[in-house]
C-alpha cells in the first residue's frame, strides 16, 4: 500500500455525473446535456447531514485533496485544509468538490464535443455565470442524495458561489464560508481581467477561439494572462521576500532576456499554465467573475439582496490581499449585519496576498477549524478535541 501523510485523504478517483435534463442558462441559452466531474472525501452519513461542498476559484478544479497517483508530487489544491483532523475534517464530514461547467478538467466546457456539430464547442460554448454554476451544483447534490449541505465553502471566485448558494437555495445550505472574496468586482479587477482576455484574444494562434481546428493554441497569450493574474495574487511583501531584486547571474546582461529571479518565476508560471489550461475556459471564467453582482437586481442594495439568506456566515479576508482587499469583505459583513444575519468575520494578518486563502496560515486555520467545529456540533456530529 502506498504511504501518504496521516492527515491525507489518500488516493482518490474522480467521478463523472452525466445529466440529460437541459439546463437553462442566464445568457438565454440552454445546455441540452452535460457532465460534471467531481471527487468526494469521507463518508456521507445515514441522515445526509454531514455534506460539505467545496467551490473552486478561477483556475481551480475538482481535485481539492488527496492524490490521483501514488507518485503524484503535489496533492489537491486545498489539501492543507481538507483531511482527517484538518479544518474540513473528513472523519466527520463528507466533502464534495467539483469542476464547474465551462471548465477544462473533465466537466462539459469549450473543449467538450458539441452534440449538435460533433466537434468541439470552442468559442460557441455559452458564457457561464455564478448563478448557472450553483444551479448545476444543486443538481449534483440531488444526484448524490444531499438535500442540504452542512456548509458550502469557497475562496475567491469560489466565495462568490457560496454567496449565490445562500440566495438561490437558502433552505439547502446550513452554513456559508466566504474566503478572500467580494460581492462584486471593482473596476480595477474588471480591468485586470480585460487585459488578460486581450492578451489571449490578440495571440495570432487564437483564431477567434477556433484554435483547436488549426491544431494549435494561443499559448503566448495565455502565458501573459497568467503572468498578469499571478502578480495580482501575490503581495508586494511576498514578492519582495521571495525574490527581491535578485539576479539569476551576478551581472546585468543589458538585454531583454530573463535577468531577475522574479522574471524567471513569472515566465515559468505562465509557461506551465499555458500548457495545462484552455484559453476559451479562461475567457469564460473571467467573464463569470465580472458579471457577478447580486445587489444589481436590488438597485445596488446588498443588504436587500441578502434578505433571503438564512444561514450563519464566516467571512475571512487577508491583510495583504489587494485583489480582493479586506474593505470588500467588510462591505459584505456590514450588509449581512444590516440584513440581520449571523456573521463572524476575521481579517488574517498574512504576507501572502490573495493566495493566502490556499495556505496553512496558523491563525487562519484556527478560525476556520473553530467555525467548522461549531458546524459539526450543530449537525450532531462527533467533535474533535
Amino acid at each position: 500500500m502506498p504511504e501518504f501523510p496521516r492527515d491525507s485523504v489518500g488516493l482518490v478517483t474522480p467521478e463523472t455525473a452525466h445529466f440529460d435534463d437541459p439546463l437553462a442558462l442566464a445568457c438565454g441559452r440552454t445546455l441540452p446535456a452535460y457532465d460534471l466531474v467531481y471527487e468526494t472525501y469521507g463518508t456521507l452519513n445515514a441522515e445526509g447531514s454531514n455534506a460539505i461542498l467545496i467551490c473552486h476559484a478561477l483556475s481551480g478544479h475538482h481535485h481539492a485533496a488527496g492524490y490521483h497517483a501514488t507518485d503524484e508530487r503535489k496533492p489537491g489544491w486545498w489539501d492543507a485544509h481538507i483531511g482527517p483532523g484538518k479544518s474540513i475534517d473528513t472523519e466527520r464530514f463528507f466533502v464534495v468538490s467539483l469542476n464547474n461547467l465551462g471548465g477544462c478538467h473533465g466537466s462539459t466546457g469549450p473543449t467538450s464535443q458539441n452534440p449538435t456539430t460533433g466537434h468541439q464547442w470552442g468559442p460557441d460554448f455559452p458564457l457561464m455565470t455564478v448563478e448557472d454554476w450553483v444551479h448545476s451544483q444543486a443538481r449534483l447534490a440531488d444526484r448524490l442524495g444531499i438535500a442540504r449541505f452542512a456548509a458550502v465553502i469557497g475562496g475567491s471566485l469560489g466565495g462568490m458561489q457560496v454567496l449565490q448558494w445562500t440566495l438561490a437555495y437558502p433552505e439547502r445550505i446550513a452554513n456559508a464560508v466566504v474566503i478572500a472574496a467580494t460581492p462584486k468586482l471593482s473596476a480595477q479587477n474588471i480591468a485586470f481581467n480585460e487585459v488578460a482576455r486581450q492578451a489571449i484574444r490578440s495571440d495570432r494562434d487564437f483564431f477567434e477561439g477556433w484554435y483547436a481546428n488549426h491544431d494549435t493554441a494561443p499559448r503566448r497569450g495565455l502565458k501573459l494572462a497568467r503572468m498578469v493574474g499571478h502578480i495580482t495574487y501575490l503581495s508586494e511583501d511576498a514578492m519582495g521576500s521571495k525574490f527581491g531584486r535578485d539576479l539569476r547571474s551576478n551581472d546585468l546582461n543589458f538585454g531583454y532576456d530573463v535577468e531577475f529571479q522574479v522574471e524567471s518565476y513569472l515566465r515559468y508560471q505562465g509557461d506551465t499554465f499555458s500548457t495545462s489550461f484552455d484559453a476559451n475556459t479562461y475567457l469564460l471564467m473571467t467573464k463569470a467573475l465580472d458579471y457577478f453582482d447580486p445587489a444589481a437586481a436590488h438597485h445596488g442594495d446588498l443588504a436587500r439582496a441578502l434578505a433571503s439568506a438564512a444561514c450563519p456566515f464566516l467571512v475571512v479576508s487577508f491583510t495583504t490581499d489587494w485583489r480582493f482587499p479586506p474593505p470588500r469583505s467588510k462591505e459584505l459583513v456590514n450588509a449581512l449585519i444590516r440584513a440581520n444575519k449571523a456573521v463572524s468575520y476575521a481579517n488574517i494578518d498574512s504576507p501572502h496576498g490573495h493566495d493566502a486563502f490556499l495556505m496553512p496560515e496558523p491563525r487562519y486555520q484556527a478560525v476556520f477549524a473553530a467555525f467548522m467545529n461549531r458546524v459539526a456540533r450543530d449537525q450532531g456530529l462527533e467533535d474533535r478535541p
